[in-house]
């Protein structure tokens, strides 16, 4: 066959795997992500999932969670190497017969590629060139993406594992809910992108989370309007750092910067902000925090500092409604 009468997504297959036989790129190396693909190659987001999943069940690469597809490491001496396909029509990914297809098995594809490379990567046609069927055959089980995006986050959600019996003291039941939802987001970022506060989410598994939380808050003598404003409140707190998750993937993917490269960036504006004299409060306390040895921005950090004083300031609601219906 021509190269120039072969399918798009094997001239991008054979161009990134003598990439990785040249050396070029390294076990553990990042692969071009999709989009990247695409932006490339000028070709369809569908196309670039296909590349990608040729090249996966070749044994050259591998999908890691939140890091995307990198190269897979070099098999031990003496063990056979990544399987080289014997026929351009080998490479192709077979297609599952109908009955192979299920509802679980698109969800769980589908978080497997918003893990990897974001929600803004997934489509229905790249979870069915991922499977290696039709790209009508997901619509048979889901409606389409908006209606897979719901499934997949309550599949996620599914994934708390609160304790049967919950603990004696309310404030310790909260932490735990606030802990394990973060966990969640930490392992799927693009979950806390789904949607605002305002519009919440009506998914059966989010409801047990809520479930816990409201249950640690009720029997304290606090009106139902104060008990679900401090659930929300916890929630949002939650949801309102693990936003910045998938976001930081995003703008490292757009700029090619770390978060250190893009500050280092920064320095020249910084100068001039704290220099002009119209922001003395910001330029006490970040000329301190340098001469300290600086600011790090950590997530879990943030997380957990903020989660205590809600903690705190629910602990003295608590205890001043306690007062007052004992007087």
């Amino acid at each position: 066959m021509a190269a120039d009468s072969e399918p798009p997504y094997l001239r991008i297959v054979a161009d990134i795997r003598r990439r990785i036989a040249d050396g070029e790129l390294a076990p553990g190396a990042p692969v071009p992500s999709t989009r990247r693909i695409s932006r490339e190659w000028g070709v369809a987001l569908a196309t670039a999932t296909k590349a990608l999943t040729t090249l996966r069940m070749e044994g050259l690469v591998e999908t890691r969670p939140r890091v995307g597809t990198v190269v897979a490491g070099r098999p031990a001496p003496g063990s056979p190497g990544p399987r080289t396909p014997r026929t351009t029509r080998a490479t192709v990914p077979s297609s599952s017969p109908d009955h192979e297809l299920s509802r679980e098995r698109i969800v769980r594809t589908a978080i497997e590629i918003a893990d990897a490379e974001g929600l803004s990567a997934l489509s229905m046609r790249g979870v069915a060139a991922r499977l290696g069927v039709a790209a009508m055959s997901p619509y048979r089980y889901v409606d389409g993406k908006d209606d897979l995006v719901l499934l997949m986050a309550d599949a996620a959600f599914g994934e708390a594992d609160y304790p049967a019996t919950p603990p004696d003291d309310w404030r310790a039941r909260l932490e735990l809910g606030a802990r394990t939802l973060w966990r969640l987001y930490r392992r799927h970022p693009w979950l806390a992108q789904l949607g605002p506060l305002t519009r919440p989410l009506m998914l059966p598994n989010l409801m047990v989370h809520a479930e816990w939380m409201l249950g640690a808050l009720d029997g304290h003598g606090l009106d139902p309007v104060t008990v679900f404003d401090l659930h929300v409140l916890l929630y949002s707190h939650v949801q309102g750092i693990a936003v910045n998750l998938e976001r930081e993937v995003q703008a490292e993917a757009a700029t090619g910067l770390s978060d250190e490269q893009w500050m280092d960036r920064q320095t020249a504006a910084l100068r001039a902000i704290t220099g002009s004299g119209r922001y003395p409060v910001f330029t006490k306390v970040v000329t301190a925090i340098e001469e300290g040895g600086g600011y790090d921005l950590d997530l879990d950090a943030l997380f957990e500092f903020g989660l205590k004083q809600l903690l705190d300031g629910i602990t003295a609601v608590v205890e001043g409604r306690s007062k007052a219906a004992g007087a």
